[in-house]
């Protein structure tokens, strides 16, 4: 990444999963979400882990954190998830504001990559999952625009890969070209933008 670039901050991006996350009552944790397999609390439980993972990715901090794969467990919360949660957000986009972070290789997930590949990874990760668990939970969502573009550029190139649905993304789900960037993105990512949460009884 260029000096005279200016390094994507991503605090804006995970103050809006910090409040979408204060929003989920307890009475919604074992609801189901857009991720296969996955309730709003394994949901929360993997935005944790991810942030973790990512902050120590910045930091070139490399070990069990950086090293695990996302599906080597289903991830889950404790019992003092909401604080632990908006406290990794606020670490992870502290890290990602030192340029060192941007430059060199780090690893995530047990995966080698340039710092700047895997700030928009990460960039793509809170971005998606933010609208995973405000489908989820029946919030509103407006994703800070500049982590909305980052998250698309990657999953549009993504989406070129001819091993595409062998890798991080399933089956791109064709969305409108004139569709709002988000359903765009949610569809490269290879989300359904039109899935609604059950009726609840």
């Amino acid at each position: 990444m260029s000096h005279d670039t200016p390094l994507p901050d991503l605090g804006p991006q995970t103050r809006i999963l910090a409040r979408l996350a204060e929003g989920v009552g307890d009475a919604r944790l074992a609801d189901p979400t857009p991720c296969p397999d996955l309730a709003v609390r394994n949901l929360l439980g993997h935005l944790t882990g991810l942030a973790v993972a990512f902050r120590d990715a910045a930091r070139k901090d490399l070990g069990v954190t950086t090293d695990t794969g996302p599906g080597a467990a289903v991830p889950d919360i404790g019992a003092g998830w909401r604080e632990e949660l908006v406290t990794v957000l606020g670490e992870l986009a502290e890290a990602w504001r030192v340029p060192d972070a941007w430059t060199g290789m780090t690893r995530a997930g047990g995966v080698d990559l340039p710092g700047a590949v895997a700030g928009a990874v990460v960039a793509d990760e809170l971005v998606i999952h933010g609208w995973d668990l405000a489908r989820a939970t029946g919030q509103e969502y407006r994703p800070d625009p500049a982590a909305l573009r980052t998250a698309y550029g990657l999953l549009a190139t993504a989406a070129e890969e001819p091993d595409r649905d062998g890798g991080m993304f399933g089956p791109v789900v064709p969305v409108a070209a004139d569709a709002p960037l988000l359903d765009r993105a949610v569809g490269l990512s290879g989300r359904d933008p039109r899935w609604t949460r059950p009726a609840q009884e």
